[in-house]
């Protein structure tokens, strides 16, 4: 089991791979560094070899699959994850492996929006899209997670192995970030610097398909993880139009004994009754979601064993 893993997830990042490898090695030199290749067309994995790094593959197209792949091959103490862009200065890398190996941090979120990002990044709409991920999830899971989208973060070898790795591209930051927080593992923000791409580097992200599915993957986990307030909202919002539309009939009903209007009166009988499906639904699976934050709570207990077996031996 090695000490400190780097993982570096690529995809055509010849112009800075090189460089990103020198100063992995320069700031953390006991670090073992791994450079995950997802079919770059260009000298990625090549020059990535020359600088010393241990390269390997993933031929599945997605950043998820590749952390999906780092995750099950690789055993280590503590997971530094850095995109090979050469837009994360690695001064802050010992500290944020520091909050893992000795103060038992989980996930470790290297906080870009504290410092440079929105001088940096030149692309408003990704400014954007940060910002309202950031107040979304902190919002419906009540934590305080300051980057939800960077990709310069450190993880425990808890958090790796009992973390499933479910989205097959740029998603997956989120469902990294809110997986922690629903199962209260400890989470720390360290402030790092974020410089712009090198002129002739692009982007793999795609503003609006990307930001869609993002968007997405947050609901989806809030309706698994949160299930009686996301099916509870559902509920108070059919039931109140329900009783919007049913005010003038019964109105009417009251003044005259008459009720003209039939088709909207059976419409909000069964939107009530819909709304009513859906508190009850909620309920059975909050039962269900309990029943997984208890079963996860054994399985973390279990790869703990494993993780002193394995430092010990």
């Amino acid at each position: 089991m090695d000490k400190i893993a780097v993982l570096i997830p690529c995809y055509n990042e010849a112009q800075t791979i090189s460089k990103v490898v020198r100063e992995v090695k320069e700031a953390l030199p006991e670090a073992i560094v791994y450079v995950y290749d997802n079919n770059s067309t260009d000298r990625t994995a090549e020059l990535a070899r020359t600088q010393g790094a241990i390269v390997r593959h993933e031929y599945k197209q997605g950043k998820g699959n590749v952390i999906r792949r780092m995750f099950r091959e690789i055993e280590a103490e503590c997971y530094l994850m850095i995109d090979g862009d050469d837009t994360y200065p690695l001064d802050c890398a010992g500290e944020m492996a520091r909050l893992v190996l000795e103060h038992n941090a989980d996930m470790v979120v290297g906080d870009r929006l504290s410092s440079t990002y929105f001088s940096e990044n030149k692309r408003p709409f990704h400014n954007f899209g940060n910002s309202l991920m950031r107040v979304g999830i902190n919002g419906l899971f009540h934590a305080d997670i300051k980057d939800i989208m960077t990709g310069y973060r450190a993880f425990s070898y808890e958090f790796v192995r009992t973390f499933p790795v479910f989205s097959k591209g740029f998603e997956i930051e989120t469902e990294m970030t809110i997986h922690a927080v629903n199962y209260s593992m400890q989470v720390e923000n360290v402030v790092v610097e974020y410089r712009d791409r090198p002129e002739g580097s692009v982007s793999k992200l795609n503003t609006y398909s990307d930001g869609v599915r993002v968007i997405y993957k947050m609901l989806q986990l809030y309706r698994n993880y949160r299930p009686l307030r996301f099916f509870g909202s559902l509920c108070l919002l059919l039931v109140a139009i329900a009783l919007l539309l049913m005010v003038p009939i019964l109105s009417e009903y009251l003044r005259t004994g008459l009720v003209p209007r039939f088709p909207t009166l059976i419409v909000c009988g069964f939107m009530a009754l819909a709304g009513i499906q859906s508190f009850f639904a909620g309920m059975i699976l909050e039962v269900l979601a309990a029943k997984d934050k208890r079963d996860f709570e054994y399985r973390l207990a279990a790869v703990s064993a494993e993780k002193r077996e394995k430092t010990e031996a």
